[in-house]
């Protein structure tokens, strides 16, 4: 354990009174010059031994020798004094012992020295029956155990200390760390937050805008041969874009306008008829009831619906494509076929079918894709019951 400072105070402390005690009493008789010089030499030298102590911290062999030099130390000290005060001192061997080589050593140079101090005076009769040497022991027991308390009390205090430095420090460190996560969370939640607006973009004002393209080049191309069906395709293109428009008023309040509760069978046949057209015929099945599943994983399977469906019309060159959805109580399954002429392995896919499994993923949805020259078949599966 780190050596209080306090300790070398207390102990100079002590020094001076036993020198001042012994040189007053003294010079109360014949004066012996050289034992007072001795007296106050040990003294001194052993005051030096507590300042050099106290500054550097040696190792566990040198604390032993600095016990043992101050033992030496305080016998010649008793021997010399005239006073009777000094045996004082040897209340400083237990107590600098607990805090330079540890509480058993401390605790056996306490019940030593007590021991030791006991045979002395009961094992003389004259000294037995003496109330001055009976007090001196009554005493150095007190200043001994008192002692060791005062060391236990210091070292739990220091502990206290210490621990109370070591929890700031940590809580110092999980502050930092916290806003460090915050800055982090907050980065990721923009990110999160762009990539949802993109998604959500590409799969209702992008598929909007890719059926008005539709039924515009629709309309150029019958104006011509039906002028009834020319003006029907334009008449879907602005409904078309109205929709688009009404997205990104929604889009832009982030929270979806309409509070109807969203109906997929609805959504589908509209999505059916907006897409349904000649040299490209749109079939739909459904089955089960809408009650047992939840308005995320409606959504999801008409987002993914919609994006199928926009990818057969603008790329598979199909003629008919059949969507069936089965929603029973464990499952809502997704399957759209189409007669196209498919895609390559290993091509890369688009924004729109990484979103479309981005949004599978958040009501723990797969969706599994196979093609041939004779066509494509996408499969989505999600749990009823979804995070």
């Amino acid at each position: 354990m780190h050596r209080p400072r306090a300790l070398t105070w207390v102990a100079c402390f002590l020094y001076v009174s036993v020198l001042v005690a012994g040189l007053a009493v003294a010079s109360t008789g014949p004066v012996d010059p050289a034992r007072s010089s001795a007296f106050a030499g040990a003294l001194l030298l052993a005051g030096g031994l507590e300042i050099a102590a106290g500054r550097f911290t040696g190792s566990r062999t040198l604390a032993i020798a600095g016990l043992v030099v101050r033992a030496v130390l305080y016998t010649v000290i008793t021997v010399l004094d005239s006073s009777g005060n000094a045996k004082v001192l040897f209340v400083l061997l237990p107590l600098t012992a607990y805090f330079t080589v540890g509480h058993r050593v401390a605790y056996a140079l306490a019940g030593g020295g007590l021991l030791l101090a006991g045979i002395i005076v009961l094992g003389r009769p004259a000294l037995r029956t003496n109330p001055e040497a009976l007090s001196d022991l009554l005493m150095f027991t007190i200043g001994v155990v008192f002692a060791l308390a005062i060391a236990v009390i210091a070292e739990r205090e220091e502990t206290g200390r210490r621990r109370a430095e070591t929890l700031l420090t940590e809580l110092s460190d999980a502050h930092a760390r916290l806003r460090e996560y915050a800055d982090q969370a907050v980065s990721l939640a923009t990110v999160a937050e762009r990539t949802r607006v993109a998604r959500d973009i590409h799969d209702s004002v992008g598929h909007h805008l890719v059926v008005t393209a539709i039924q515009l080049e629709k309309s150029a191309a019958y104006r011509s041969l039906d002028a009834d069906i020319a003006d029907r395709a334009l008449a879907e293109g602005r409904h078309s874009t109205r929709l688009a428009l009404d997205e990104v008023r929604r889009a832009v309040g982030t929270l979806r306008a309409d509070d109807t509760q969203f109906t997929l069978a609805t959504a589908l046949r509209a999505l059916a008829i907006r897409l349904d057209d000649t040299g490209f015929a749109v079939s739909l099945d459904l089955t089960g009831t809408e009650d047992t599943v939840g308005e995320p994983v409606r959504l999801a399977l008409y987002l993914a619906a919609q994006e199928a469906l926009t990818n057969a019309r603008r790329h598979s060159g199909a003629t008919a494509v059949a969507v069936r959805v089965d929603l029973t109580p464990a499952t809502g399954v997704l399957d759209i076929a189409d007669n196209g002429t498919g895609f390559a392995p290993g091509t890369v896919e688009g924004q729109g079918l990484t979103g479309m499994r981005e949004r599978l993923d958040l009501v723990d949805g797969e969706v599994r894709i196979t093609s041939s020259t004779t066509g494509t078949r996408l499969v989505v599966r999600i749990p009823v019951v979804a995070r």
